[in-house]
């Protein structure tokens, strides 16, 4: 009896962005709100996963939604100064307590290993100190910001240290000084600034959304750092909210992303702490769930090398077996991979073309065409015949022909017309299989 597959289809599709991630260093944000949710549980298990798959993770926790709610409950409220907060000494201490209490609590559920749950066999270290150096903001125009305070220095040194042993580093959003005292700095900050000295190859938030929303209520899937300064200020001029998950966190962290990502941190996450799985799902899935802070796109067109080979071969032998592609060897493809273009996501080959021109004849011929199941929905092909189109401009080619089975329609509406085998290159008529009885398709580049 055939079982079904999904399982072993999910594991394989996840299997490169388990290399990928392994050995890496990712930053963490948990906000308050994620903290206080009832999905956190299972964002824990989520963590430990990556920990169990050799992620080294370093986790930022908030506290702004329980500190709000201890200082209204004791009828002491807060005064800012340019959205940040100005914390006296009774403001400071509830949040030193209240911190303390989160700290606790997560470390708490860090060190669950109950047999029939997600993290049954699990033993995780997690260590909490001194590694974050702060000083006091000082005094604004004339606002004296007292036990609010900035990051003056990471022991990045140290916080390798316990990464490198398989520790759990996790920081709250209060800080010592040199001189003994505390203060209290946003948890996006911290995590920012940490993603960054430690190089680390991502830094993760949450919101209460599957991630950062358009005016329609969609998720945006990609962000550049140069697109969020506009979309920034029109959430920031929302004051109903209404249109977006404009939250105070979730623009603290997108500004922290966009630092990050200018800083060397080339990705930044941003999913739902609503939604049981979001962050695995947006880490070893191709297409994600949340929204990409990204310094260039994830999904990349560019010519091909020798190491790209196996991925070539995973996207095209599904269609040589069914036929719709000529079978190339191994050692044929070692031959002619210069002459291929590539779509690449997270370094996953998802698409591929290749181009043999005919100089004498100013022809080309686009060959071995394919996309992968999953991204067919796209404008990735046009892609790849634009790209093909300006190799072929490049090098003084006027026309570009296709051989095809399957695909007529789609190439003519591409722009392809039907043409007879006298038209192709003496050398192509010659090689011409008639046992296939490809229809011929031309493009006319100028």
């Amino acid at each position: 009896m055939q079982r079904s597959t999904a399982l072993v289809k999910g594991f394989r599709q996840s299997t490169p962005y388990v290399n990928l991630h392994r050995g890496t260093t990712m930053v963490i944000m948990l906000p308050g709100e994620a903290i206080s949710h009832s999905n956190f549980s299972n964002i824990i298990s989520d963590i430990a996963l990556l920990h169990s798959l050799g992620v080294k993770l370093v986790l930022v926790h908030g506290a702004r939604p329980q500190i709000n709610q201890q200082l209204a409950n004791t009828n002491c409220s807060s005064r800012y100064h340019k959205q940040r907060r100005i914390t006296d000494h009774a403001a400071l201490t509830t949040i030193m307590r209240i911190a303390g209490q989160l700290q606790l609590a997560i470390t708490a559920n860090l060190s669950m290993s109950l047999n029939n749950t997600p993290m049954a066999g699990t033993e995780l270290n997690v260590i909490s100190g001194n590694f974050v150096i702060a000083q006091p903001l000082g005094i604004d125009d004339g606002v004296d910001y007292q036990h609010s305070g900035k990051i003056r220095r990471i022991d990045v040194a140290g916080i390798n240290r316990q990464l490198d042993q398989g520790t759990i580093v996790l920081l709250g959003p209060v800080a010592g000084s040199v001189t003994g005292e505390c203060f209290n700095i946003p948890a996006e900050e911290i995590a920012t600034a940490v993603a960054i000295q430690l190089n680390a190859a991502k830094l993760i938030g949450f919101s209460s959304q599957q991630g950062y929303l358009d005016t329609n209520g969609d998720v945006i899937a990609e962000l550049f750092p140069s697109q969020i300064d506009d979309l920034l200020h029109q959430a920031e001029m929302n004051s109903d909210g209404s249109s977006a998950d404009n939250t105070e966190g979730t623009l603290r962290f997108l500004h922290g992303a966009v630092k990050a990502c200018l800083n060397g941190v080339y990705r930044s996450h941003l999913v739902s702490y609503q939604d049981d799985g979001a962050l695995i799902q947006e880490l070893f899935s191709r297409d994600g769930i949340g929204t990409q802070i990204v310094t260039h796109s994830a999904e990349q067109v560019r010519i091909a090398g020798i190491s790209d080979i196996g991925g070539i071969l995973d996207l095209i032998q599904p269609l040589e077996q069914q036929g719709v592609l000529v079978r190339r060897s191994r050692e044929q493809l070692e031959q002619e991979i210069e002459r291929f273009t590539l779509i690449e996501k997270d370094q996953v080959v998802i698409g591929c073309a290749a181009l043999y021109p005919y100089p004498n004849e100013k022809m080309a011929e686009m060959a071995c065409v394919a996309i992968h199941p999953d991204y067919r929905d796209g404008n990735r092909g046009l892609k790849l015949i634009e790209h093909m189109k300006q190799q072929c401009l490049a090098q003084g080619i006027d026309q570009m022909f296709v051989l095809t089975t399957h695909s007529l329609h789609w190439f003519r509406e591409q722009g392809f017309y039907e043409s007879q085998l006298e038209s192709l290159p003496v050398q192509k008529q010659q090689l011409y299989n008639y046992h296939r009885n490809s229809k011929i398709l031309v493009l006319d580049i100028i």
